[in-house]
């Protein structure tokens, strides 16, 4: 796990990409999986609803990579997050946030990536991301 004192130490611009950091969430989050489960697509919340956890392995397209990942993340992920009208939904500007990094596959994205796609000026998206507060484990990428 990375050390929280690392993200602490760095002063985010518009320029400073953010993504979810999964791990950090799962750690401070119990609800976590209750959260994404209502960004599922109606077919995949049938498919979920009676489901604990499920692990599946995902090869990382770009590095050949395996990794043991959390079945409904990788769906919600590789599938509902590709619907036509998966961002369209009304939400919070934290949600859409959270809603355009899965549907980009949790690359890292900046505020400056993200304004037109969500409709709020970058500052304001910066402002809300590099708060005291780390909203649903969005925090800035550390490579």
């Amino acid at each position: 796990m990375s050390n929280p004192q690392t993200f602490s130490m760095i002063r985010p611009t518009t320029k400073t990409p953010f993504h979810i950091d999964f791990e950090w969430w799962q750690h401070h989050d119990s609800n976590w999986r209750v959260y994404l489960f209502d960004f599922l697509c109606p077919e995949h919340q049938k498919a979920f609803e009676d489901k604990a956890e499920v692990w599946i392995d995902h090869v990382d397209p770009q590095t050949a990579e395996v990794h043991r990942v959390d079945g409904l993340q990788h769906t919600l992920m590789s599938h509902c997050a590709k619907q036509p009208d998966f961002l369209l939904r009304e939400t919070s500007l934290i949600n859409k946030i959270f809603k355009l990094l899965l549907a980009n596959g949790n690359r890292p994205m900046t505020p400056e990536e993200m304004s037109p796609l969500v409709g709020r000026p970058a500052e304001v998206i910066l402002r809300t991301l590099s708060g005291p507060q780390v909203y649903h484990g969005i925090r800035p990428y550390k490579s």
